[in-house]
């Protein structure tokens, strides 16, 4: 007899993440989820599957891989969504299946939901919803009037820019089940407390011909002095260690398949593309290359490509603590 349990049994604070869980039971199977319920803007939805089947079970050769999919729907329409992916474990019946999806900073009020779709085989495919809840959260709006120097930078057009963007773009849109490098909550880049913007702000850009655009900022600054240690976050694979127009000197760390942690206008870079690195592992100093107002360190964190508060993943965001 199959039964359905989708419902928050515990809310469990992990640092500063409210976790819920919630189980699907059958006969052949057993799903037990961590996940976090509260829908933010700008935050992520990560969700934690095990998959237990009973040990007398013995998989064959042409047994289908288990699929599962997160979706978040607005309500009806996916709005975001990415396959889950393995975790090792020691257990031969015992699956461990993770997945993150970014908020959009856009995220509008309105009716919103999380959706797993979860295949055990060709034939056995399930849907349900998770419990969860919409809080909605406010940005800072500011002006910044551009000297000569930055207007030139950020209305730059040439197809050196294009390409640098470009190549940006593909890493962070690049997934890869199998670089799973860290599962551990990020510690901060630098030491400094001092933040001069926040992930999320609204920005008016002012130009000296007196024109102006506005755009989101996507990562945290720290005011900190040229020359400040900048250290990585979580372990991974830097992926991008070089000057660009944009972001000066700069590094890309891949920590898990699709999340990436960024780091901006530094002075000089300790790392180069392809080194595998260590949390707190000094990856440069801190400097005010690029389209930058005065010396500070730009930290990002990208989800699928989107943005995220990087105050997000300082939690146990994958639940390996628990």
């Amino acid at each position: 007899m199959k039964k359905l349990i989708i419902s928050i049994f515990a809310l469990l604070n992990f640092g500063l993440l409210f976790a819920a869980t919630a189980k699907y039971e059958s006969e052949n199977y057993n799903l037990n989820l961590n996940y976090n319920d509260v829908i933010t803007p700008g935050d992520a939805i990560f969700v934690r599957m095990n998959i237990t089947v009973p040990k007398t079970h013995k998989k064959s050769k042409n047994e289908p891989e288990k699929k599962a999919t997160l979706q978040l729907l607005q309500d009806k329409k996916v709005i975001e969504s990415a396959p889950f992916y393995s975790l090792k474990t020691k257990k031969a019946n015992i699956t461990e299946m993770l997945c993150g999806i970014p908020v959009s900073l856009w995220l509008k009020d309105g009716n919103y939901s999380l959706k797993i779709i979860y295949a055990d085989s060709d034939s056995d495919i399930k849907e349900f919803i998770l419990p969860s809840r919409l809080k909605m959260r406010n940005f800072p709006e500011e002006v910044l009037e551009l000297d000569e120097r930055n207007s030139n930078i950020k209305t730059d057009n040439s197809p050196e820019r294009i390409a640098q963007i470009e190549k940006l773009n593909n890493i962070l849109f690049t997934s890869m089940p199998s670089d799973i490098f860290s599962l551990k909550k990020f510690t901060t880049p630098t030491e400094s407390q001092r933040y001069t913007a926040y992930c999320g702000d609204r920005r008016t850009y002012i130009y000296t011909n007196g024109k102006s655009s506005t755009s989101l900022h996507y990562g945290n600054d720290y005011g900190v002095p040229t020359g400040t240690e900048v250290k990585a976050c979580a372990a991974g694979k830097v992926v991008l260690a070089e000057t660009r127009i944009s972001t000066g000197w700069s590094v890309v760390i891949e920590h898990l398949p699709g999340l990436y942690s960024l780091y901006y206008h530094m002075s000089e870079l300790a790392v180069k593309e392809g080194d595998m690195v260590n949390q707190g592992q000094l990856i440069g100093k801190s400097g005010a290359t690029g389209l930058a107002t005065g010396p500070h360190l730009h930290w990002e964190v990208r989800l699928n490509g989107s943005a995220v508060r990087p105050e997000f993943f300082l939690s146990d965001f994958a639940f390996d603590e628990n």
